[in-house]
C-alpha cells in the first residue's frame, strides 16, 4: 500500500514537472517536445524500478524495423506502454481518443507531437477522412505509427476481438505491421492497485507483411498477440 502511494505520488509529480519544464517547447519545433516524451518514458521505468522493484524485459529486439516504414500494433493493459514505448521506438505517432486532447497542458503536448485523434462515440460520417489523414501523416513522417487494436486498456485476461479499424489502417498504409505483446496489466492494471517485485515483459513479434486481406490480417495479428500474451503472462 505504501509503495503504491509513493509510486503514484512521485510518478505523477515527475510527469507534471517534465510537462512544466517543456512548456517553452510548445512554441518550438516538435522534435524538442518529443524529447520530453522520451524523458517521461525513462522516468516511468525509473519509478517502477526504484519504488516497486519492477523489472522490464524486452524480447525480440531483432524484429525492430529500421530501414523502412512500418506501424506498431500493441496490446494495451496500462499506462505503461504509452510512456515507455517512446524509449524503444523513434517517438511514435499515437492514435488516441479525442478526449485525451482535452487534458490541460498534456493535451497541448499531444497535439504538438502530431497525435491523431478519433472520436469513438461518433458515427462513421463524422469521422470521414480519418484514414486519409493517417496515410498523409505517416507518408510525411519518419516516425512509426502506434495503435492499440483493443481500443482501450483492458484487463490482462481480456481477449476481446480487435477493432476492425486496425485492419483498415493496415489496408490503407500498405506497410509492415509490427505486433507487440505487453503484460503490463499484472503490474499496473487499470483502476486497481499496482504490484511490486514483478516483471513487465515486452515481446516484439515478427512483422506482418502488407498485402493480406483485412480479415486475414486482423486474425493473424490478434492470434499472434494473444498467443504471446498467454506465454509471457
Amino acid at each position: 500500500m505504501i509503495r503504491n502511494i509513493l509510486f503514484k505520488f512521485f510518478f505523477f509529480l515527475g510527469i507534471i514537472l517534465i510537462s512544466i519544464i517543456f512548456l517553452p517547447a510548445l512554441i518550438m519545433p516538435a522534435k524538442i517536445t518529443l524529447i520530453g516524451g522520451k524523458i517521461m518514458g525513462y522516468w516511468t521505468k525509473f519509478c517502477l524500478s526504484i519504488i516497486l522493484s519492477v523489472k522490464i524485459n524486452i524480447l525480440g529486439k531483432e524484429n525492430i524495423i529500421f530501414d523502412e516504414k512500418f506501424f506498431i500494433a500493441c496490446s494495451h493493459q496500462s499506462m505503461f506502454e504509452t510512456f515507455f514505448l517512446q524509449t524503444i521506438f523513434d517517438s511514435p505517432i499515437f492514435i488516441l481518443k479525442k478526449e485525451l486532447l482535452k487534458i490541460p497542458i498534456f493535451g497541448l503536448y499531444l497535439k504538438k507531437i502530431g497525435s491523431i485523434s478519433i472520436n469513438r462515440n461518433k458515427t462513421v460520417k463524422e469521422n470521414l477522412g480519418f484514414f486519409d489523414k493517417v496515410l498523409k501523416i505517416v507518408n510525411s513522417s519518419k516516425r512509426p505509427l502506434l495503435i492499440f487494436p483493443q481500443g482501450t486498456r483492458v484487463l490482462p485476461e481480456d481477449r476481446s476481438k480487435f477493432k476492425k479499424g486496425t485492419a483498415r489502417i493496415y489496408e490503407t498504409l500498405k506497410i509492415k505491421c509490427l505486433p507487440i505483446a505487453i503484460n503490463s496489466g499484472y503490474v499496473w492494471p487499470k483502476n486497481n492497485q499496482l504490484s511490486n517485485n514483478k516483471t513487465i515483459t515486452i515481446s516484439i513479434l515478427n512483422p506482418i507483411n502488407p498485402g493480406l486481406k483485412k480479415e486475414e490480417f486482423l486474425n493473424l495479428l490478434e492470434n499472434s498477440i494473444y498467443s504471446e500474451l498467454n506465454k509471457i503472462n
